[in-house]
């Protein structure tokens, strides 16, 4: 059998060859590495990869196959993915099939047999840009020539493509009645988030991000929660203008990953992009309240300007960094003193772990119980 070559260009006009592994075609998205050694199931079906092209830096892909109980939402969203070396064959019990043929059911264009540790060095070096992937040319300058063509990540607005048409319901888990009902806007949530909550006794109902102040007051909800997405924060005007409306009301919020950002901007902060982003399972975070390092999970291309070690004034009271990225500095959660309001940047619902920072959740509900 032969296999089906297939070739890589990066917008700076390195290029890569090697063999098409998932759909054959051609696609374009923003290159960025992910260092998780697990959990690619998770990654491929968490909408905040939606218009990027993943480089997975752990050099064996697809042993444990894929399965219909791990996805986080209803589709693969990466625009591409780049593997050294797939698994020939699945080798696991929970397995319902196998990687590849999942990239081809959701139409993922992909590569493998490339130096993904080169790669990965040069975006390092250089940064997060558009690239292209494709099976239909190996001519090198005529894929270069697309990649010029094709949409940068910065002021895109994706939230619209990955939220949810109608609201939905995860019923609080166990015996009895709920103790919370939370308003759950979704920018691009994580099927992990609701179930989460649930088990913590929370009626969850799940938003669109459309939604407007008069459909949360509807629910009568204790607390409002806005999760994680893809796209530029700067772009989400609409999202922005709902917190800034639930603050002014004192409903507690929680907020994560795109969230936080929101959070960032409706008090006052700015956005900015990273040079290559935080993406994958082993970054350390801490929480400057407690001193505590957590081994989090992240995957975000922007973060919020604010100051590490001075307290804000706000439109809504006093704010402050309350978690930080002990690797570089970078913003990584905000809380407000004077109102019932906090987030963080990283993935505190991750389903493959860590689980180091599940707490959060708890610190939710204890937000709500509070404010009652």
């Amino acid at each position: 059998m032969t296999t089906q070559r297939a070739l890589l260009v990066l917008e700076d006009g390195r290029s890569f060859q090697g063999d098409s592994f998932g759909a054959e075609g051609e696609t374009f998205g923003e290159a960025v590495f992910c260092t998780a050694m697990t959990g690619y199931q998770e990654t491929l079906t968490d909408p905040s990869y939606h218009g990027q092209v993943v480089v997975q830096t752990a050099p064996h892909i697809g042993n444990t196959g894929v399965n219909d109980e791990d996805d986080e939402s209803r589709r693969i969203w990466v625009k591409g993915y780049v593997v050294r070396d797939p698994a020939i064959r699945p080798s696991s019990w929970r397995a319902g099939g196998d990687l590849s043929s999942a990239l081809v059911a959701h139409q993922v264009v992909g590569i493998s047999g490339i130096d993904t540790r080169a790669l990965t060095r040069h975006l390092r070096e250089r940064g997060a840009m558009r690239v292209g992937i494709s099976s239909q040319t190996l001519d090198p300058a005529e894929l270069h020539k697309k990649v010029l063509l094709s949409p940068q990540m910065q002021g895109s607005n994706l939230t619209d493509a990955v939220t949810t048409s109608q609201p939905y319901v995860v019923p609080a888990t166990g015996a009895g009645s709920a103790a919370f009902t939370v308003a759950a806007i979704d920018l691009g949530i994580k099927a992990m988030t609701p179930r989460l909550l649930a088990e913590r006794g929370c009626d969850v109902h799940v938003l669109p991000a459309t939604s407007t102040i008069d459909d949360i007051h509807r629910i009568s909800p204790d607390g409002v929660f806005f999760s994680n997405g893809p796209g530029d924060p700067a772009t989400a005007t609409a999202a922005v203008e709902l917190m800034q409306t639930v603050l002014t009301q004192r409903l507690p919020v929680f907020g994560i990953c795109f969230g936080n950002q929101i959070l960032g901007r409706a008090l006052g902060f700015g956005t900015y992009k990273l040079k290559y982003g935080h993406r994958g399972i082993n970054q350390p975070v801490q929480d400057r309240a407690t001193g505590r390092v957590e081994v989090s999970a992240h995957n975000h291309g922007f973060a919020v300007d604010a100051p590490l070690d001075k307290v804000r004034d706000t439109d809504f009271g006093r704010a402050e960094v309350s978690h930080v990225c002990l690797n570089d500095n970078v913003v990584e959660g905000l809380r407000l003193l004077d109102a019932p309001a906090f987030s963080v940047q990283y993935h505190p619902e991750a389903a493959a772990g860590p689980h180091d920072s599940a707490y959060l959740f708890d610190r939710f509900c204890s937000l709500m119980e509070d404010n009652r």
